[in-house]
């Protein structure tokens, strides 16, 4: 592919986040689709807003957040799982309830510590063009974790996505491959805030995903149709940001143009119907 006729992409960093994207689509695009199969697409919205206690964490304990974040992100993933098992409540409304306690958590750290707030707007926004080369590692080895889960349970994460007591059933070991996608996801959506932020990651999850469901003829063309739509949506919302008529941030440009894709799918949908 070569861009380097375009504004911006005779860059270093430009070529690193165009990189970056590339590696990401693919994660996103399988990770969305299980998480619209499993109803759990507020899922990352309460990882994503735990970067508020491991940004906090890292900045009072003076610990790189590469490392708190992942971390917490984690813990948080695997705790929702918990909660969720352990319990009779519905899978958002365990969410809900422990989104509520991580943005509580974050805040009351913040509040006694102001000038954390400094380092909060990277995260709010996000900004692929800062990644680098060990970034560009980070979601290497997501991608490959990402498709080892695929080949190995792709087809049971989807079958317990229709019914995990009819999964169980069938023998397959629901708690084991629901602990594995949550911590996993927990992963992706961390590395994934570094492109499009706290306030956009369940969107980049959810909506290629969405459009995909009302393109795809057959659950393998669900995968390929998702991944087609991240990948392309991440190439020409990055060229767009960068043009100098345009002048956007990467990550909102980016997301619109999956929505842009969503709304054709609705449209295709509808005339396929009728």
């Amino acid at each position: 592919m070569n861009l380097s006729g375009l504004a911006g992409f005779e860059n270093t960093f430009m070529q690193l986040a165009l990189a970056g994207l590339l590696l990401l689509a693919p994660i996103v695009a399988i990770m969305g689709v299980h998480a619209v199969q499993m109803r759990m697409a507020f899922f990352s919205d309460a990882i994503s807003h735990s970067v508020f206690a491991g940004v906090a964490i890292s900045l009072l304990f003076n610990v790189h957040p590469q490392w708190t974040m992942p971390l917490f992100g984690l813990l948080i993933g695997i705790a929702i799982m918990a909660i969720r098992r352990a319990s009779t409540l519905s899978t958002d409304t365990v969410i809900a309830v422990t989104f509520s306690a991580v943005v509580a958590f974050g805040l009351a750290i913040i509040s006694r510590n102001p000038g954390i707030t400094r380092e909060l707007p990277r995260f709010l926004y996000g900004d692929i063009l800062t990644v680098d080369t060990a970034g560009l590692i980070r979601l290497a080895v997501c991608l490959v974790g990402v498709i080892v889960l695929q080949v190995i349970g792709g087809n049971r994460l989807l079958y317990i996505g229709i019914s995990p007591v009819l999964a169980a059933a069938h023998g397959i070991a629901v708690r084991r491959y629901q602990y594995l996608y949550a911590a996993l996801l927990a992963l992706v959506i961390i590395n994934a805030l570094w492109a499009v932020g706290v306030l956009l990651v369940t969107a980049l999850l959810v909506v290629p995903a969405a459009a995909a469901r009302n393109l795809a003829a057959s659950t393998r063309g669900l995968f390929w149709w998702s991944f087609a739509i991240s990948a392309s949506s991440s190439v020409i919302g990055l060229v767009l940001s960068a043009q100098p008529w345009a002048r956007t941030a990467s990550g909102p440009t980016i997301l619109l143009c999956a929505f842009t894709w969503f709304l054709f799918s609705l449209a295709a949908n509808r005339s396929r119907i009728h």
